[in-house]
């Protein structure tokens, strides 16, 4: 297990699915009732709508992801951030930041809150 534990293995296997354009796999790591706030500006709530949103997301779109911060706020609650870099079939990278908030339900981890922000580029000089 990695320095981040749980929250490195689930980024890891939301990365993995990502990556390969798996829905079926990316959704089943999020909660049943999740907030969610992708690059759209528009709030999502729940499974269907996630989705939808990973559906529609650009073929040969890929992820890099960095756990940066992980640390339980529960016995079976942790929080952390992430920084990932989207990068289109073209090679164009998007960075983000992610905030992350995972719950171990059903014998499983899996994501209530998902939210990322971009990042602005680093100041010229």
């Amino acid at each position: 297990m990695s320095r981040f534990g749980v929250l490195a293995d689930i980024l890891e296997e939301w990365r993995a699915a990502f990556d390969a354009r798996k829905v079926d796999e990316i959704v089943a790591l999020f909660a049943e009732d999740v907030l969610f706030q992708g690059l759209s500006p528009q709030l999502l709530e729940g499974r269907a709508r996630v989705r939808t949103y990973y559906e529609n997301v650009p073929p040969g779109t890929t992820a890099t992801v960095e756990v940066l911060h992980s640390r339980p706020v529960a016995a079976d609650a942790l929080a952390g951030f992430a920084t990932v870099t989207f990068t289109e079939a073209a090679g164009t990278p998007l960075p983000v930041r992610l905030s992350v908030v995972a719950q171990h339900l059903d014998g499983a981890w899996r994501i209530r809150q998902y939210h990322v922000s971009r990042l602005s580029p680093a100041p010229a000089g």
